[in-house]
C-alpha cells in the first residue's frame, strides 16, 4: 500500500487578528501538487491575510499550518505566539515564492540581476547556473530582450512578468500570488494572466488571490469564497460560478461577473 502524498499546503482551524479585529476565523484549506486553489472575497474578507499567513510572512494566533505533511513549529500562545523554529521558516518560504500586487523589484538591479539575486544568495547556488535559468525564465515569460533593463524602464506588466520569473527561479513547490493583476492597467493585465494561465497549464501548484472572476474560473480545480474571515462556500469553479448555493455568494457573483 502506499501512503496518500501530504498536501503542499494545508491549513486548519486558522485564526488571525490585529489587536481586537479578528481577520480569519478558523479557516480550513489545502493544495495538493499541481492544484491551482483561487481566493475570491471582497476587500476585507481576509484573502490576502490567509495567504501571508500560509507564506508565515504573518503570525496566526491559532490553528495549524503544514507544509507537504510538516508542521510549523509554534511557541507561546494567542497574541504572543510565533514560530519556533526560524530555520524551518526560512526552508518553507524558499519553497513558497510570493508575487504581490506591487511588483516589489529593486530598483538598483536589472531585470536579470532581479531574477538571480535570491538563488544565489538566499540558496548558495552557483551564479552562471542560475543566470542560465534566469535567461530562460525571462524569455517564458516573454522578457528575455529586457535583461539588462532597470525595472523603471519597464511597464507594469512587464515588471510583474519579471516579478513571476523571479518567483520561479526559486524552482519553488508552490507559488503564491496575491492580487497579480490588479495594479495593472487591463491591456498589461492580460499579459500577466496569460503567464499565469500558462503556469497553470503546465500543472504548477498555485494559491491565487484575485478579483478576476474570469481568470479565477479558468485556471482553477479549486475556488474558496471567503467573507468576514470565514469560507463561506467552496468547490470546482464550474459549480461555484455556475450555480452558487449562497446568498452572499450569489449577491457577489452578481456585481463582480459581467452578464
Amino acid at each position: 500500500m502506499t501512503q496518500e502524498t501530504p498536501p503542499v499546503i494545508e491549513i486548519t482551524g486558522l485564526h488571525k487578528s490585529y489587536g481586537a479585529l479578528e481577520v480569519l476565523k478558523g479557516v480550513d484549506m489545502a493544495a495538493r501538487a499541481g492544484d491551482v486553489v483561487s481566493l475570491i472575497g471582497s476587500s476585507g474578507s481576509g484573502k490576502s491575510t490567509l495567504l501571508r499567513c500560509a507564506n508565515l510572512l504573518e503570525d496566526s494566533q491559532e490553528g495549524e499550518i503544514r507544509f507537504e505533511g510538516e508542521a510549523v513549529r509554534w511557541k507561546g500562545t494567542g497574541h504572543n505566539r510565533r514560530p519556533a523554529d526560524a530555520g524551518q521558516v526560512r526552508r518553507i518560504r524558499t519553497n513558497l515564492s510570493m508575487v504581490f500586487q506591487q511588483f516589489n523589484l529593486w530598483a538598483h538591479m536589472s531585470i536579470l540581476q532581479n531574477v538571480m539575486e535570491a538563488p544565489v544568495t538566499v540558496l548558495g547556488e552557483d551564479r552562471a547556473e542560475v543566470e542560465a535559468r534566469a535567461r530562460k525564465l525571462l524569455d517564458k515569460v516573454g522578457i528575455g530582450d529586457k535583461c539588462d533593463v532597470w525595472p523603471a524602464q519597464l511597464s507594469g506588466g512587464q515588471q510583474q512578468r519579471a516579478a513571476i520569473a523571479r518567483a520561479l527561479c526559486m524552482e519553488p513547490r508552490a507559488l503564491l500570488f496575491d492580487e497579480p493583476t490588479s495594479a495593472l492597467d487591463p491591456e498589461l493585465e492580460q499579459e500577466v494572466v496569460k503567464v499565469i494561465k500558462d503556469l497553470a497549464g503546465e500543472g504548477r501548484t498555485m494559491l491565487l488571490v484575485t478579483h478576476d472572476m474570469r481568470l479565477a474560473r479558468d485556471v482553477s480545480d479549486h475556488v474558496v469564497f471567503l467573507h468576514q474571515g470565514r469560507i463561506e462556500e467552496e468547490g470546482p469553479p464550474d459549480t461555484l460560478f455556475g450555480a452558487p448555493k449562497t446568498k452572499r455568494l450569489q449577491q457577489f457573483l452578481s456585481h463582480t461577473v459581467s452578464a
